[in-house]
């Protein structure tokens, strides 16, 4: 399958959104009183609430990366097709 070189940037996009993204979700999160069992960021251990938000950052940091490569790959793979 050969994408086209608008679905190959599209997918780029999403790629970029992602770590555009999330990281900054995650600090939010990092920052979140809700985050540790203490109440204060940063003391006490983590809670559930960090640790399922990790998970979902983890998880959609890595789709987001395969979606962006793959949007690469296609945009490369266009521009070596031969026009017809």
């Amino acid at each position: 399958m050969v994408l086209s070189r608008g679905w190959s940037m599209f997918l780029v996009g999403v790629g970029v959104w992602t770590w555009v993204i999330w990281p900054r979700f995650a600090v939010a999160i990092w920052n979140d009183p809700r985050a540790w069992s203490a109440g204060t960021v940063g003391e006490g251990s983590p809670t559930s609430f960090l640790w399922v938000h990790a998970l979902l950052i983890a998880a959609s940091l890595a789709i987001g990366t395969t979606v962006g490569v793959l949007g690469v790959r296609g945009w490369l793979a266009s521009r070596r097709r031969p026009t017809v």
